[in-house]
């Protein structure tokens, strides 16, 4: 490839990077950069000497952002070796969104990457049961105005209705109040004022048949980037 990597192409840098109070702003920039030089090839293969230059930074400053920028999802690097075990190129993709009416980068099909693991899955699910149990309960310590939303958005159960529902459709449930509730106490907040039930409940079903395929991991983060994208791009 030549090594003249500098790219004409529009960085592009979605609401859910832009508003994402865990990342720093060199490391938005960043991103930016990663999709505008991903156009080409539908990656980025420019090293950390490349991005290092051009923010006027440090080699391991720059990894430690690619690092972070992997750790929330936005980004996944997959490394090619010889047999000697070398270091042929690394790729940097996009993690491309599920529901987006307008696809921002030229991939093909099936590039679409899971995002990575991580051992806080017991912990989410806790955190889940304990918000639903809340949920259910009516708990004072949940705001009134989110009752309301769930309200409004036909979501909001009692015990005797869910002691019939489904197993399925519990998890569901719990989910998708669980992300509704991430979005409550975040800066996205305003978007719960425009999302519909409908296509609430069919961007999970979405999301949930591409976590079965691609082995997404972090379903909940997935699925709350998806909402975002979807009510916060056309504004």
């Amino acid at each position: 490839m030549n090594e003249d990597i500098k790219s004409n192409y529009y960085a592009i840098i979605p609401a859910t990077v832009r508003y994402d109070n865990e990342l720093k702003a060199a490391e938005k920039l960043l991103y930016g950069e990663i999709t505008a030089l991903s156009n080409k090839y539908g990656f980025c293969f420019a090293q950390n000497r490349y991005f290092a230059d051009l923010y006027k930074v440090t080699i391991g400053t720059v990894s430690k952002w690619i690092s972070h920028l992997q750790e929330l999802g936005y980004i996944k690097v997959i490394i090619e070796k010889n047999e000697r075990n070398e270091i042929l190129l690394r790729k940097i993709y996009i993690i491309d969104n599920p529901y987006s009416e307008k696809r921002q980068y030229p991939y093909g099909e099936n590039k679409l990457y899971p995002m990575v693991k991580n051992d806080k899955d017991n912990i989410i699910n806790n955190k889940i049961d304990d918000l639903f149990l809340c949920i259910i309960n009516r708990n004072e310590k949940i705001e009134k105005y989110f009752y309301l939303i769930l309200n409004k958005l036909d979501i909001l159960y009692d015990d005797k209705t869910i002691e019939i529902i489904t197993e399925d459709k519990k998890k569901m449930i719990k989910e998708i109040i669980y992300t509704l509730y991430e979005l409550y106490n975040s800066n996205f907040k305003f978007i719960l004022d425009r999302i519909e039930r409908q296509t609430l409940l069919n961007l999970y079903l979405i999301c949930k048949d591409i976590e079965v395929k691609n082995q997404i991991q972090d379903f909940i983060q997935y699925y709350r980037k998806s909402l975002i994208n979807q009510y916060s791009n056309n504004l």
